[in-house]
């Protein structure tokens, strides 16, 4: 071997030993991928992105039991029990399995019928002041009453239910609430969302009796809720490689590959996600109309427009009688507009984590794949009802919608890195979708 030859092996042996015990800082960043490098304002979102900077959920005036340990012990057992369905096999898990993010992977949930929207993953959502995908709730134990009494699901009605806690739930329920409603001489079905003959019953009953029952059926909603709140997401392989990126450093063994960091550069920037996804549970907890086809041309479906009516006369939401709130306390449901031309065939954006272990997507389950869903954005159809974003990205005309932004144009490569970058906000740790139930360490995690 020539000097010279040798003169350059030895020169790169020492570079790297350098390199090795931190000499060389210059020359190891030099080395480093360009996409690892961020600006200032870059580093700025992906540090809000992190799991690990969400705040804790703000607390719900309407339901002073939601921090009861045994409000919470209480809620998971119902949470699990099939009795609360009139055919006795459908219970609040069925279409929020543990074991499936707590969502069913249907298109549209099945209970005791079929229903007309995907099941929401429900981890997080104390973080949101709406719920279902129109928002026609505003509060988790409003929310978890709505199946209920609904046909197509839980199927079951006020009486029945008073009458399930008073055989099964006496002594932990009156622990918490106080004495339930004395039920001997009532019919065994009533209620005002039952069938024909269940309305009827329910008119049959005095007025201090029916609001004993439904204060009995706002309460079993409260403990779902104080257990509902509790579920827990865990660390993707994204929330590790922010964490390194944020710190200056490695990203803790879990480094994103250049699919994904480039899939991360477009999510955030050109791609224009980040509008809507954005925050450590990627959504801005609003409504968009992005285009979505209905299922059918008889489903087209107003969405958040038509909830506002329906969330503002609930007798279940925070100004009804069965909420614990002072009136200034439901600031959201006191300012929220009567209307707004925005809304109409709006859905709430839901959150991305762990979105590629759930198809399908969208309201209704109406797009198969994360590729088709990428395609949709950047095809920006039309609307079936109302006047979609997308389209508003494209010049279309807004109808009062201010926020205009340039269409998405994304090249075939652009749109598998995006993907992919999407696939990193699974958990890196199996078994993850489940609840750790505090303060004590009870956890109902499947086992995988």
């Amino acid at each position: 071997m020539s000097r010279r030859c040798l003169l350059i092996w030895a020169l790169a042996l020492a570079g790297l030993a350098l390199i090795a015990l931190g000499a060389l800082p210059e020359l190891a960043a030099a080395s480093a991928s360009p996409a690892q490098a961020w600006s200032s304002e870059e580093l700025a979102v992906l540090s809000s992105l992190r799991l690990s900077q969400l705040p804790p959920a703000p607390a719900d005036p309407s339901n002073r039991f939601e921090d009861s340990p045994a409000a919470v012990a209480l809620g998971q057992r119902l949470f699990s029990d099939v009795r609360l369905s009139r055919n006795g096999a459908v219970s609040c898990a069925s279409c929020h399995d543990p074991a499936r993010q707590f969502q069913d992977d249907r298109p549209t949930s099945v209970g005791v019928g079929v229903g007309s929207k995907r099941a929401m993953p429900i981890m997080g959502a104390g973080h949101s002041p709406w719920l279902f995908w129109d928002g026609r709730k505003d509060s988790l134990w409003s929310q978890a009453l709505g199946p209920l009494e609904d046909a197509a699901e839980h199927g079951g009605n006020r009486l029945r239910y008073a009458r399930l806690l008073q055989a099964h739930y006496r002594e932990p329920y009156e622990a918490l609430f106080g004495p339930l409603p004395a039920l001997d001489g009532l019919p065994e079905d009533a209620g005002p969302l039952g069938n024909e003959a269940e309305r009827a019953a329910w008119q049959t009953l005095d007025a201090p009796t029916r609001t004993a029952i439904t204060r009995a059926f706002a309460n079993l909603g409260k403990a779902l809720a104080a257990y509902e709140k509790r579920l827990q997401r865990e660390p993707s392989r994204l929330d590790f490689f922010l964490d390194g990126v944020v710190a200056g450093g490695p990203s803790s063994g879990a480094a994103l590959d250049e699919r994904e960091v480039h899939g991360l550069r477009l999510f955030i920037g050109k791609a224009q996600c980040i509008s809507c996804h954005n925050g450590p549970l990627l959504t801005d907890q609003h409504f968009h109309n992005t285009g979505v086809a209905p299922r059918g041309v008889a489903a087209a479906d107003r969405g958040r427009a038509a909830a506002l009516a329906t969330v503002r006369q609930d007798e279940f939401n925070c100004l009804g009688p069965h909420s614990d709130a002072r009136p200034d306390q439901c600031q959201e449901l006191r300012f929220l507009v009567k209307q707004d031309a925005a809304l109409e065939g709006a859905f709430k954006t839901p959150g991305l984590r762990g979105v590629a272990e759930r198809p399908p997507y969208m309201h209704a389950g109406q797009i198969a794949t994360l590729e088709a869903v990428v395609q949709h954005y950047v095809a920006a159809p039309h609307a079936a009802v109302g006047r979609s974003e997308l389209q508003h990205r494209h010049g279309a005309a807004s109808g009062g919608h201010a926020e205009a932004r340039a269409p998405i144009e994304l090249s075939a490569a652009e749109q598998q890195d995006l993907v992919a970058f999407l696939r990193t906000l699974s958990p890196a740790a199996s078994g993850a979708y489940c609840a750790v139930i505090p303060p004590s360490t009870a956890s109902d995690c499947p086992v995988r």
